[in-house]
């Protein structure tokens, strides 16, 4: 972690306001106002862009990837800019806590895959970007979208050893600590071998 210079009281306020723009719920504003329905009661419930891709709708998933990603990515862009590295991370753990535990949702949000490869990429691009191609490749390889995010998240720590980004180990493992908690029912059936595939992701 970076040293804490932020005066308490605004690290607070800072992580506030981050964790209430993580708990956006866009998976669920971009399936109603696209006329989709209600994504709690489609598919798994869950409110990622896994879930909405369950829609068969392929503009709505990539707009809430996007979107997701974009939240944790602000949230840290805008607390270093204010405040300063230590703010920067304070905020990407807050927006990635609002989006997993969402108060406007009775705090059962999403995995935070899509908002945690934003919060890399806004911290250290090069960091990000080696995340996100690791879970394209492990995409392509299983065609099993928790296995992709599962395995871009163990690599995580390796890259930022790869990038000199040391500051960024503890926030990073428990990011990735907290992403595997949120797939233990995948990675049960992962175990069973009935976690569905990519293209046929219907529970």
């Amino acid at each position: 972690m970076p040293f804490l210079t932020t005066d308490p009281w605004m690290l607070l306020v800072t992580a506030v306001l981050a964790y209430l723009l993580g708990s956006i719920p866009f998976g669920i504003v971009v399936t109603r106002t696209m006329g989709l329905g209600d994504l709690r009661q489609i598919g798994s419930g869950n409110i990622g862009a896994t879930n909405v891709l369950r829609t068969g709708n392929k503009r709505a998933a990539a707009a809430t990837l996007v979107l997701d990603a974009a939240k944790g990515g602000v949230a840290v862009l805008i607390a270093r800019a204010v405040f300063g590295e230590d703010a920067a991370q304070l905020s990407g753990l807050a927006a990635f806590l609002g989006h997993i535990f969402p108060v406007w949702l009775n705090f059962r949000g999403g995995k935070g895959v899509a908002t945690f490869l934003g919060i890399l990429l806004a911290l250290a691009w090069p960091v990000g970007v080696a995340a996100c191609g690791t879970w394209l490749v492990a995409a392509l390889v299983s065609r099993t979208s928790s296995v992709a995010a599962l395995t871009a998240a163990a690599a995580s720590s390796l890259w930022l050893y790869v990038f000199d980004q040391g500051p960024m180990l503890l926030l990073t493992m428990i990011l990735t600590i907290l992403v595997y908690l949120r797939h233990r029912g995948n990675l049960a059936r992962i175990k069973a071998g009935t976690e569905p595939k990519i293209g046929k992701l219907s529970s």
